[in-house]
């Protein structure tokens, strides 16, 4: 195994794998089509839809002690440990919110009233709810912030940037794992190590929502206070964010029910349908993993099974940036430009940002549509794209997101109609 370039699943698992998803190859009219927009919405499991709906089918109070309650606190319970072992944290506290913009702002909050010091770091590529979250408790609380920023060579943030902007007096850091419009990885755990070096009582504020569908997680390596990510697109459904916190953060004064533990941050019942989700999650990775390994521990099955779905999407990735020998990828076809390309796929998650010379990315947008492909562009007009894509230095960009469930096919497929476009464009 070549694990610089990836390792594709075999044509057998794949299929397997795709039958496990819903509209994967289709549209819900039954139309034929690519959708490669899993970093804007994600493809769902099917065990996942079904068991969202069974359970919350379910009329029964999960506060109660008779036979159907004490069924549902049994998922609640399991869904809660399922969490923690995709985050390999044994210690803290679990919460479930609408959503993970919603549970950034309220952790962003408890840590930034109750902790000491006169700044607070991030970057310049994290999410608006990270980042928007940091800039108003900054400017609430009179603290300075400090925002580095991106490497428009890497796509992503060099540790250096950031923990040079940490001091004995930063009173919490707020990074992502991954670009959401580069792909780049963010070295969350030479940060983490470094700005500790700095400040060895530092908290940290990790988001996660856009590496946890791509790569292992362990709290063990990567000590942090808070972080989170969103079902949805960790092949689950929509109407939740789940959270964990360290057992520090968990006591901060937070909004909570006075009889409730000091550590308890859920308000109101939690949807036990919603827990059911993060198992139903846990359990698909454990399957992919149980074709690579005998092992029987949860987590371990867990991790290969993460591993292997990266090491797929790596080898996608490849693929679609260097094509094959018959299909030229999209780093060789005229016209068309790689943004914030990166030699090493290793620091990559599965997203691309390309453009063509002559298309804007909105028009280019519509012309992929046209052809049965979705894709989206991240454009400065946008809230969610303006800062990010200033930070790098260009106006816009086509954001290409496919998923582990996609074949080899499917990424020359993509590759033949973005050729087509190049094409029509240099005869038009």
């Amino acid at each position: 195994m070549n694990e610089s370039i990836g390792e594709l699943f075999s044509d057998e698992l794949t299929r397997e794998i795709k039958a496990r998803f819903h509209y994967v190859d289709h549209d819900f009219d039954g139309n034929l089509r690519l959708f490669f927009d899993n970093a804007g919405g994600s493809f769902r499991l099917k065990t996942a839809v079904e068991r969202l709906a069974s359970v919350d089918a379910v009329p029964d109070c999960t506060e109660r002690v008779h036979k159907a309650a004490r069924h549902l606190q049994a998922i609640l319970v399991e869904g809660t440990e399922d969490f923690r072992l995709i985050l390999n944290a044994n210690e803290g506290a679990v919460f479930a919110s609408l959503t993970a913009s919603g549970a950034m702002f309220d952790m962003v909050r408890a840590v930034a009233e109750n902790i000491p010091g006169t700044n607070i770091v991030t970057s310049s590529l994290e999410h608006p709810s990270s980042l928007d979250a940091v800039s108003y408790y900054a400017q609430r609380l009179k603290k300075e912030l400090r925002v580095a920023k991106s490497n428009p060579d890497t796509g992503g943030i060099d540790v250096e940037e950031i923990v040079g902007l940490i001091d004995a007096d930063t009173c919490f850091l707020s990074v992502m794992y991954a670009s959401n419009i580069s792909g780049a990885k963010i070295d969350v755990k030479s940060i983490i190590r470094r700005a500790r070096e700095v400040k060895p009582d530092l908290y940290i504020i990790v988001d996660a929502v856009q590496h946890a569908p791509h790569g292992v997680i362990d709290l063990e390596e990567t000590p942090v206070d808070a972080i989170n990510i969103a079902p949805y697109k960790f092949f689950g459904s929509r109407g939740s964010g789940m959270s964990w916190l360290s057992d520090r953060a968990a006591r901060l004064p937070h909004h909570k029910l006075n009889g409730k533990r000091a550590d308890v941050w859920d308000l109101g019942s939690s949807a036990p349908a919603q827990f059911a989700v993060v198992t139903s999650i846990v359990d698909y990775v454990c399957w992919v993993g149980s074709h690579f390994t005998d092992a029987t521990d949860r987590r371990v099955v867990f991790v290969e099974g993460m591993r292997r779905i990266e090491l797929h999407e790596r080898a996608l990735l490849s693929r679609m940036l260097d094509g094959t020998r018959d299909t030229p990828g999209l780093r060789q076809i005229p016209g068309v430009t790689v943004l914030l390309d990166h030699p090493d796929v290793t620091k990559r998650d599965l997203i691309v940002a390309t453009t063509f010379d002559n298309l804007s990315p909105a028009d280019a947008v519509r012309e992929y549509e046209k052809r049965g492909v979705i894709v989206y562009e991240r454009v400065a007009s946008s809230l969610y794209s303006k800062r990010m894509l200033e930070s790098f230095g260009i106006d816009g960009a086509i954001r290409v997101s496919p998923l582990h469930c996609n074949s080899p096919a499917d990424i020359d497929q993509f590759l033949t109609i973005t050729a087509a476009i190049a094409e029509h464009l240099t005869q038009s």
